[in-house]
């Protein structure tokens, strides 16, 4: 089920989002781990549109598809509804069953999203990848993903899919923050710093709530600056002072069960 509805309301859009960890609604046992789709929520009126956020940690464009999750997507989203699709940092990996090529079967694979979602008469819209906290011994922070981002733009492009470069916006903000200023921004902790990594934890790949507040606040921005979304449908893209508790993680179970149900194939 995905949300509770009665017949006499009128339902709200809903934006569908496929991707990676991230952009995974994390478990609690996770925590602090943040994906942004888990947090877009903060910056889209819950009033105006629903997020069904599928996105799977460890998928890559290729594994979402065969596994069944985009089918499972295509079989409940409607006309009018909106498909997200954020891949890349898995495509790129070695690994022979993750991995895509750029402009092979990445490409593919992605136009599967696009054409699935325009054939449901739902929008498709492509979003690049947050660049990860990739900075080097020297201080500098090399682009990891540059082809698959390329790869997407330029299909976006071909397709007439809206974009959103969130892969460019990120870098230019980690670049920016240096090697110590953006360690707030992904999982760095100390050992007796969080209950969950009571040994610690040092994870370059992915973000805490401040990291992916900061993605979801750029995606919601552009997503209204590039009139993919009527503009009342954003709240609070300047504010600064969010609830603690606009940020919150899935009991296990929960995001278990999701997992295993959001899909018409083998987990």
């Amino acid at each position: 089920m995905l949300s509770d509805w009665n017949p006499g309301q009128v339902r709200p859009s809903r934006i569908f989002l496929a991707g990676d960890s991230a952009a995974v609604t994390r478990e609690a046992s996770k925590a602090p781990m943040t994906g942004w789709g888990q947090v877009l929520h903060c910056f889209l009126a819950p009033t105006q549109v629903e997020i069904v956020n599928c996105a799977r940690a460890g998928a890559s464009a290729r594994t979402f598809s065969e596994r069944g999750r985009l089918d499972w997507i295509l079989q409940h989203i409607r006309p009018g509804d909106y498909l997200f699709t954020s891949f890349g940092i898995n495509d790129a990996r070695p690994e022979e069953w993750l991995r895509t090529q750029e402009y092979g079967d990445f490409a593919y694979h992605l136009r599967k999203f696009v054409d699935g979602a325009r054939e449901r008469n739902a929008h498709p819209v492509l979003i690049s990848p947050p660049e990860r906290d990739t900075h080097d011994a020297h201080g500098n922070l090399p682009r990891s993903i540059t082809e698959y981002v390329m790869a997407m733009r330029d299909l976006a492009a071909e397709c007439s899919v809206p974009y959103v470069n969130l892969y460019d916006r990120s870098h230019g903000w980690w670049e920016g923050l240096g090697p110590d200023g953006v360690r707030p921004f992904f999982v760095h902790l100390e050992p007796g710093e969080h209950p969950n990594y009571p040994e610690g934890f040092h994870d370059q790949g992915h973000m805490t709530p401040e990291g992916a507040l900061a993605c979801a606040r750029y995606v919601a921005y552009a997503l209204v600056e590039q009139g993919i979304v009527p503009p009342h449908w954003a709240v609070d893209l300047d504010r600064t002072d969010l609830p603690p508790d606009r940020v919150s993680w899935l009991d296990d179970e929960t995001h278990a069960e999701l997992t295993r149900s959001r899909t018409l194939g083998p987990n």
